[in-house]
């Protein structure tokens, strides 16, 4: 995701169903306007018509607090609630030839906490070069760097300033 918020940028690739959990929940009018059963027609696909379609949207339109409905507490294992502190952490997140930057300060009004000018994004051009036809590479010496911020991930925990609701 990180790569598709480029203004450069025409396609986006990676880990595709997760995004679409992600927008499901969040962007509910997104699913009801183009939920077509049989084909894909209407369904937006350049960055530049997705951008237009969610910049008509309201603030109201989108699904701020997703993790309060109880049917997606419900799947959500409980030791993620028993310390919270994990879904916060701004680390990366690697999966044998991937790395992603979980950048959860981006995203802190959704656990209502004070939302910051987000800070530039990490680059990690050089590692979405690198691909699983690279067989015979140990994937855990070559992204240690970025274990090792997972194994320390509690040091990477944005500052969480409570919204205040004046009345």
């Amino acid at each position: 995701m990180c790569g598709a918020t480029r203004r450069n940028k025409a396609k986006i690739g990676g880990c595709l169903s997760l995004l679409q959990s992600w927008a499901r929940f969040r962007f509910p009018f997104y699913v009801l306007e183009w939920n077509h059963s049989a084909s894909y027609v209407g369904i937006p696909t350049s960055l530049e018509d997705i951008w237009l379609l969610l910049d008509q949207r309201s603030k109201a339109q989108f699904q701020w607090t997703p993790y309060e409905d109880p049917a997606i507490r419900a799947v959500i294992p409980d030791e993620f609630f028993q310390n919270p502190n994990i879904w916060h952490v701004n680390v990366s997140l690697v999966n044998y030839v991937n790395v992603e930057m979980h950048q959860s300060d981006r995203v802190l009004r959704q656990f209502k906490f004070r939302q910051p000018i987000p800070v530039e994004l990490e680059v990690l051009d050089d590692e979405y070069k690198v691909d699983l036809r690279l067989l015979n590479t140990d994937w855990s010496r070559h992204w240690s760097e970025y274990i090792e911020m997972w194994e320390n991930r509690y040091d990477y925990i944005p500052t969480q300033e409570p919204i205040i609701f004046l009345s």
